[in-house]
């Protein structure tokens, strides 16, 4: 067999190997969207219909996989970062990054877990959030000296808050997904410094039955 025979003849595999990772990342962003990043390799190729094999040939372990759906995220997480610290107002920069931040947590449970969570072995996740942090804390900064933030608030506060949010975001989501803004306006008045006028609260409180609903979700998500 010629050369050119030889090569035509492993096209087709190239084209099968790069749809089936495709297939692949496309189903781990769907469960990281719905599960969060505790899943399995396993649970990967079943809900991609490929074999295991073909996964592992992919992506050696799981922390290859989530670089391979969250590195993008994270650097459109750095350019509105860069938007942000461009912003007029100190105030509405730090705002501005925070509510795109949980936006896409409410959207991508994956990506708040990742946010949240540790990069240990998520080598591009890493390199990019080394980026993000200076941005972060200029932004930070820029609220704190312009007086809008409340002096004692200091850049690492910014997680456990996000963490809240978090926990919003999950608690609302089987009753109203955006109720979660109502809660991050309240955190956000908590943040201001003395002087600024509070914001009105969007959204609405839940009613008792709706709270058990809440709860009961939260209780099946967890089993």
């Amino acid at each position: 067999m010629s050369v050119r025979a030889d090569t035509a003849a492993s096209k087709p595999l190239r084209a099968d190997a790069e749809r089936n990772r495709r297939r692949i990342v496309d189903a781990a962003r769907e469960l990281f969207a719905s599960h969060g990043i505790d899943i399995t390799l396993d649970d990967v190729a079943a809900h991609a219909k490929v074999g295991v094999g073909t996964v592992y040939r992919r992506f050696s372990c799981k922390e290859e996989l989530i670089d391979g759906v969250f590195e993008q995220r994270l650097e459109d997480m750095l350019a509105t970062a860069q938007r942000a610290l461009e912003a007029q107002d100190p105030w509405e920069g730090l705002v501005q990054f925070l509510t795109d931040v949980c936006e896409g947590m409410s959207a991508d449970r994956g990506l708040g877990d990742v946010v949240l969570g540790s990069d240990e072995g998520c080598r591009g996740i890493a390199q990019v959030r080394s980026r993000i942090d200076p941005f972060f804390e200029k932004i930070v900064d820029r609220a704190l000296a312009s007086g809008q933030l409340r002096p004692d608030v200091a850049v690492n506060d910014f997680y456990p808050v996000l963490g809240m949010i978090g926990s919003c975001v999950e608690f609302s989501s089987a009753v109203d997904a955006a109720n979660w803004r109502r809660y991050f306006t309240v955190l956000l008045d908590g943040l201001r410094g003395d002087g600024i006028p509070r914001s009105a609260l969007p959204g609405r409180p839940f009613t008792s039955d709706e709270v058990d609903t809440a709860k009961n979700a939260m209780h099946r998500r967890r089993r």
